[in-house]
């Protein structure tokens, strides 16, 4: 007779295990589901040329925005870009007000579908952004050479002053009027058929400088702030190069026009003149030829 198998018992340490096993992997899923944790900015920098300021922060934002604020060592704070998913905020009207002032900024973090929500704390929770002093840390954008001139043995360049996004009375302002005698441009020149350079400065926006005459050159330009200890120096402007050897043949050109048709003037003027003379003595010769009238 077949004995019936019957089902076998798991023993009581192996089910003890497995329960605590599953309670646990059940704790941390409700656990997770209960509990939103809001992402902290980092990274924040300040991106800054000719005072125009953003400043940037990560990561880009998934579940949650971001409010930026601003302020002065001794002011209030001021919110800007409020509640946005950007990672970006354009802070320029705030520091062009004043330029020479340390400027403070914060990034708070909120949950996305719950913008009032604070931290433990009672605050959101937020990362500190470095001190930025615009006046001392703004980069300074890439120079335009306005005009230039060679004469003889002068060389003659006139740098345009990049205009920013600080206002007095409602007008914009220069970096000239910005930063007055701190700002200096530095010019490189040299012949157009040599490597070898050499510099000149100026804390004006002219320069005029001695060349070769009937040589062509070549030169850019630099702006640059001495009383800086960092940030002193901007990217060289585009090339520019004078061509003298041109000017000197285009010179020459009306020159010898000029000559062509003095030539050409006196010699219309010479034949005429012996035509005028031939037909002269042709009309005397005729007369004299010619018979007397008898009565």
């Amino acid at each position: 007779m077949e004995i019936p198998a019957w089902p076998r018992v798991p023993h009581p340490q192996t089910v003890g295990a497995r329960t605590f096993l599953l309670g646990w992997v059940l704790l941390q899923v409700v656990s997770a589901l209960g509990t939103t944790e809001t992402v902290v900015a980092y990274n924040l920098t300040w991106k800054s040329t000719n005072f125009k300021t953003i400043l940037e922060w990560e990561p880009k934002p998934i579940n949650h925005v971001y409010t930026v604020q601003i302020s002065t060592k001794l002011g209030d704070w001021k919110n800007k870009c409020f509640h946005t998913t950007d990672t970006e905020c354009d802070l320029t009207d705030e520091i062009a007000q004043d330029v020479k002032q340390t400027y403070l900024a914060r990034v708070f973090s909120y949950p996305a579908g719950d913008v009032d929500a604070v931290g433990p704390t009672g605050e959101a929770p937020f990362r500190n952004a470095p001190d930025f002093t615009p006046y001392l840390e703004t980069n300074i954008g890439q120079p335009a050479i306005q005009s230039y001139e060679q004469v003889g043995t002068k060389l003659k360049v006139t740098v345009q002053d990049a205009r920013t996004l600080v206002r007095r009375n409602g007008t914009f302002l220069s970096l000239r009027d910005v930063f007055g005698k701190d700002l200096n441009y530095t010019l490189y020149y040299w012949k157009a058929a040599s490597t070898g350079k050499k510099t000149a400065k100026t804390n004006t926006n002219e320069f005029l400088v001695d060349v070769d005459k009937g040589e062509s050159y070549c030169f850019n330009v630099q702006a640059v702030i001495p009383s800086r200890r960092a940030n002193q120096k901007s990217p060289e402007s585009p090339i520019e190069c004078t061509s003298q050897g041109k000017g000197d043949s285009r010179e020459m050109f009306f020159i010898i026009g000029a000559v062509v048709f003095v030539v050409i003037i006196l010699i219309i003027i010479l034949v005429l003149s012996i035509h005028k003379c031939k037909k002269a003595r042709t009309g005397r010769s005729g007369k004299e030829t010619s018979p007397l009238n008898v009565a």
